[in-house]
């Protein structure tokens, strides 16, 4: 019998709430980090009330749990590496720093793991920016922070460029050529430092540079499903990964390139809850706890519609009208315009039918 583990989670937004609830119903312990006490893990979890950054803080949760993990990628990866004891943080922090850079991340890609990425390079100044041919579409992405769109310039025209120059002169960014994709996919993988388990490819549909929708199975050819699962699995076992990780990626024509990689559980995968045998969430307890992992099963088709803070009502009234479908509200106080307050589940082969909130008025 495995025993019972205390789990310590940096983050107890819904993503460290859905972890918890995996941990417990496998009869495991959860503490929380947050620097909200009523934060969404808090109605599954004690709650440690403290920025991330707060080393001693850090210090006491690694000294009350077994094993640590993240449910974001914005974590101090120095002060972790100041508090944790050999081997009780199985993701490791080389991994975190690979997600918190994207230079660092594209050069992992390219030169570890050996995946093709969209044409990109390096940028330090706004003297990188000279000489664009502005016939192309660019994107603009900062090294470090931004997500959901944030820290990000499209470049179509000189007054783009003007923007562009002053995000160059502010910090490190890396410049990628817009590509003209067919549709954007990602691969859910989990390891347990051994051995990788992987999901079934999801297609996203964005607004506003925020997921809208993912629909399982993805609409591509076996042939290109395959190569994607096989990506993703190589990027795990260069990583030695424990835990789960999220590969997002570009379908273009016959050619897959990867855009980014997410140490975590992610938003696309949320599906997996009700679609799979074990969910994205399952496979990154038993990862980061070393325990053997499952080969995944889809039940049945299904899409993923995310509820944002302008959709509530909407949710509330498609789950009554289809008493079928999972509505998962995180429990977030404040409904924020385009704030993530939950998602829905819809399963079936008419799935990939039915309609985003946004646009049901």
């Amino acid at each position: 019998m495995n025993s019972t583990k205390t789990i310590g989670i940096i983050g107890g937004g819904q993503l460290g709430q859905m972890m918890a609830i995996s941990a417990i119903y496998m009869g495991h312990k959860v503490i929380t980090l947050d620097p909200v006490a009523d934060c969404p893990a808090s109605r599954v979890s004690e709650v440690i009330v403290a920025p991330y950054s707060d080393v001693e803080a850090l210090r006491q949760l690694a000294e009350r749990c077994d094993v640590l993990t993240y449910e974001f990628e914005n974590v101090d990866a120095d002060a972790l590496d100041a508090v944790i004891t050999d081997g009780q943080l199985p993701q490791g922090t080389d991994l975190l720093r690979i997600s918190q850079n994207r230079i660092f991340e594209k050069d992992f890609l390219t030169n570890k793991a050996g995946v093709t990425v969209s044409p990109y390079r390096v940028v330090t100044s706004s003297l990188d920016l000279e000489h664009l041919d502005l016939s192309k579409t660019y994107v603009l992405k900062t090294a470090t922070g931004g997500y959901d769109g944030h820290g990000q310039v499209v470049i179509r025209s000189r007054a783009d460029l003007e923007v562009a120059n002053k995000l160059a002169n502010a910090t490190e960014c890396v410049l990628e050529e817009f590509v003209n994709f067919d549709l954007e996919i990602s691969v859910i993988v989990s390891g347990n430092g051994r051995d990788v388990t992987v999901f079934p490819v999801q297609e996203n549909i964005h607004r506003n540079n925020i997921l809208s929708k993912t629909i399982v199975p993805a609409r591509i050819s076996d042939d290109l499903s395959a190569k994607a699962q096989a990506m993703a699995i190589k990027i795990a076992e260069q990583l030695n990964l424990s835990g789960t990780l999220c590969v997002e990626m570009f379908v273009a024509g016959d050619e897959i390139l990867v855009n980014e990689i997410a140490p975590r559980p992610h938003n696309s995968g949320h599906y997996s809850i009700e679609a799979c045998d074990f969910s994205q969430f399952d496979t990154h307890i038993l990862g980061v706890l070393g325990q053997p992992l499952p080969a995944i099963k889809l039940h049945a088709p299904a899409v993923m519609l995310n509820v944002l803070g302008q959709h509530i009502e909407q949710a509330r009234s498609y789950v009554a009208e289809n008493p079928s479908a999972h509505l998962h509200l995180y429990g977030k106080i404040e409904a924020k315009h385009n704030r993530k307050m939950g998602h829905v589940t819809v399963l079936g082969e008419e799935a990939e039918s039915v309609e985003e909130f946004w646009n049901i008025n």
